[in-house]
């Protein structure tokens, strides 16, 4: 279950991912859609469905009508698409700002394993 939610965390930051490196709103809805389920899926496996179902239909709803209003204002003939190579730049970009972050952070390695946080702060469990 734990490595559930951690790929629906990283799915969560895909989305993120998706909506800020894309320029052109007609795809970068997809991406809103791609992190909306899953931090409503987040959710339901943490055991509040009636929660995560309320924040999709709002939020989704809310934004919706944003990007549609956006897409009216941007009507483009030559949407950028996700994969030129202006967009892969900023993409990959991103993914190493954040890589060098951790990096430099001191986080060992990538390792996963059982975390317990208190008072003295984050200790790895043995």
């Amino acid at each position: 279950m734990a490595y559930f939610v951690l790929l629906l965390g990283a799915g969560f930051v895909l989305g993120g991912l998706a909506v800020a490196s894309n320029p052109s709103p007609y795809y970068g809805v997809v991406g809103l859609v791609l992190g909306s389920v899953v931090g409503c899926g987040w959710l339901v496996s943490l055991g509040v469905p009636f929660v995560a179902l309320v924040l999709f239909m709002v939020y989704l709803g809310g934004m919706l009508v944003v990007f549609v209003y956006s897409v009216c204002l941007a009507a483009d003939p030559f949407p950028e698409t996700w994969g030129d190579w202006r967009v892969l730049g900023y993409g990959v970009g991103m993914v190493l700002v954040l890589v060098v972050g951790v990096a430099v952070s001191g986080v060992e390695c990538w390792k996963i394993g059982a975390v317990t946080v208190d008072e003295g702060g984050v200790f790895r469990a043995v």
